[in-house]
């Protein structure tokens, strides 16, 4: 009984190993890091998407284009727009990302992807990948860095979620089974492991937070999470001056709310699936998903992105005008921070505090009763020239 059944998921399974296999393989393969100070021009590629996409992006770019001016007008920095990533062109393909548009990206050091699009099943469009899984696996961005911060409320988190591995880059290479029997896959490797964490303990490290908090489901999904929990403790030995802590995902939700415990809680590392979750909880602290930004980084390649989707009701009910930019500008000050531009990064990371959490002089409600996208970006760009920028800022924060 089932035997047609259960050799073609033999099969399957057998072909999701040798895959794993190989790109163990090439991790193994030592890469070195990029280096932004030596390249003339740095390109970065703005990644429209689709939905409210291209019209936070033109916002974006607008501020990016005062920051860097002088950058620009040396020939230190260029822009390359990358349209292809809409729906429509995903679909027309039949690829989460086409090839031509995967080539576009690759000539780019640094990527400013705005939402995309992903499809379910049973939903309007065909239920090809998400392409935000499809590059980060393409351009092996294994590291996806979330900060919060909300400094009146002691909150300064940085979240380490894990990439490439996980419950989602095997999310479409499940198996149905039958009828009744549907199955999906998570993977773990002992090398996506350890450089996820080791680079949470790095930056634990160096900037003076000396405080790791792992998160899994170790105690129940055993095999999977139980390496990356064991890998963590490894890694661990390398870093004494580091203190850290295993939680389990449950928990841990419930502890970032607890206003006794939530700021104990500095340097957070995770697997895929469980950092894509208390990454939007944390979110809200700080304003909602629309004001996080994140950063998917890889040795050669980076790509920084806002952290919500594409709104496509907002589209259709004719409101796309007052989108917030806030999270793709706050990617684009991480990027700044990435490619060497620190300083400039600190600023527009203040501007956005002060103008987003504190002063409020323009608010954005993604209704019309709330200022435009347009606005609130001019505002963030007066607020970014003010002199007594810093001053104001402190003031606030304390």
């Amino acid at each position: 009984m089932y035997t047609e059944e259960i050799k073609k998921a033999k099969e399957h399974f057998a072909g999701l190993v040798q895959e794993q296999l190989e790109r163990i393989e090439r991790m193994k393969q030592q890469q070195e890091w990029q280096n932004y100070s030596v390249l003339k021009p740095i390109v970065i590629g703005f990644c429209w998407g689709d939905g409210i996409g291209p019209i936070i992006s033109q916002e974006t770019q607008r501020v990016l284009e005062y920051m860097l001016k002088d950058e620009i007008k040396s020939g230190k920095v260029v822009f390359k727009t990358i349209e292809g990533l809409t729906i429509e062109n995903r679909v027309k393909h039949n690829k989460a990302i086409p090839e031509d548009v995967l080539e576009e990206l690759k000539s780019c050091h640094v990527v400013l992807k705005a939402p995309t699009t992903t499809p379910e099943k049973g939903g309007p469009w065909p239920n090809i990948e998400s392409a935000n899984v499809a590059m980060r696996r393409e351009l092996d961005l294994f590291a996806n860095v979330r900060p919060v911060k909300v400094p009146a409320e002691g909150i300064n988190w940085t979240f380490f979620r894990e990439n490439t591995e996980g419950a989602y880059i095997l999310g479409s290479k499940g198996i149905q089974v039958t009828d009744d029997l549907a199955m999906d896959f998570k993977v773990i490797t002992k090398q996506g492991a350890e450089r996820i964490i080791h680079m949470a303990f790095e930056y634990a490290q160096k900037s003076g937070q000396k405080h790791v908090t792992v998160v899994t489901k170790a105690n129940v999904v055993k095999t999977t999470d139980g390496l990356f929990l064991e890998t963590a403790e490894r890694v661990s030995k390398e870093y004494p001056e580091v203190k850290w802590e295993g939680w389990y995902i449950d928990i841990m939700t419930a502890k970032l709310v607890d206003p006794k415990r939530r700021t104990q809680f500095k340097v957070l590392v995770l697997p895929n699936l469980y950092g894509d979750i208390l990454t939007d909880e944390a979110a809200e602290f700080q304003g909602g998903v629309g004001t996080a930004g994140s950063a998917n980084i890889g040795k050669r390649y980076a790509m920084f992105e806002a952290i919500h989707g594409s709104a496509p009701r907002m589209i259709k009910e004719g409101r796309g005008r007052y989108a917030d930019p806030s999270s793709l500008i706050r990617a684009a000050a991480m990027m700044l921070e990435h490619i060497g531009f620190a300083q400039k990064a600190k600023k527009l990371e203040m501007a956005l505090e002060v103008c987003g959490q504190y002063e409020k002089k323009k608010v954005i409600t993604g209704r019309d009763n709330g200022v435009s996208g347009r606005e609130f970006c001019d505002y963030l760009m007066e607020t970014v020239q003010d002199a007594g920028l810093e001053k104001k800022w402190q003031k606030f924060v304390g």
